[in-house]
């Protein structure tokens, strides 16, 4: 261990950034995709259509039984041949690293963000929907000014955790040669020869950033738990 090269760190320090500011971009892009989506794919769980309730279960069902790896090999190796076989192109149509990790994890997420706020959304009482029809609103109307509103809040702390678990997850992408921090960190090591530094290094910022983040998280808790 003598022989460690901690300046490695500093000479590389600006590519390395990128790759952070990178994986940062992606995770919040994911997760505010993922919230949207998730949402809908909530409203139409609870929905009184049974076809499209049947429909988004399937989905959500689908997306949490399969480890996340293998979604992001198959959307980036299989979906340009299913592309083009319904586009019917010479050749398969490709999509790209970086579209691809950006879609992927906005559909993959989405899944888990639909439950967090399937239970906020039932979380909150039924008397307020009749509430708002007394006021004459419609579903839609109670839905977005009334229950949603209050569902958000109540959930914010658990949207947050899952969005310090998507940031984590977010290194997966690097398998798809795409330079995130932990892919940044794997090519400076892999050039260099300095493995233990990069890898010792990129786990250091990690559990920074997820410690302080769920730090946060357990504040807001405790707030919104003094609100109540």
């Amino acid at each position: 261990m003598g022989d460690l090269d901690f300046e490695i760190i500093a000479r590389t320090w600006p590519y390395l950034l990128s790759g952070l500011q990178y994986t940062l971009q992606l995770t919040v892009v994911a997760a505010l995709g993922g919230v949207a989506f998730g949402t809908l794919l909530a409203m139409a769980r609870l929905s009184s259509n049974k076809t499209l309730a049947l429909i988004a279960a399937a989905y959500v069902n689908l997306m949490r039984s399969i480890p996340l790896l293998l979604v992001i090999f198959w959307f980036y190796f299989l979906m340009p041949i299913v592309l083009q076989q319904i586009t019917g192109a010479e050749r398969p149509v490709q999509l790209g690293a970086d579209r691809s990790a950006y879609i992927t994890f906005i559909m993959f997420e989405a899944a888990y963000f639909c439950e967090i706020m399937r239970a906020g959304i039932q979380s909150i009482s039924k008397g307020q929907v009749n509430a708002g029809y007394a006021l004459g609103l419609t579903y839609k109307q109670s839905m977005q000014l009334v229950i949603l509103p209050q569902a958000f809040r109540n959930m914010l702390p658990i949207l947050l955790t899952q969005t310090i678990v998507l940031f984590q997850d977010v290194s997966l992408v690097s398998l798809l040669n795409v330079t995130d921090f932990v892919g940044a960190a794997v090519k400076v090591a892999q050039r260099d020869s300095r493995v233990v530094e990069m890898y010792l290094f990129v786990a250091v910022v990690y559990f920074v950033l997820s410690f302080a983040l769920s730090t946060l998280v357990k504040q807001l808790q405790k707030r919104f738990a003094i609100i109540r």
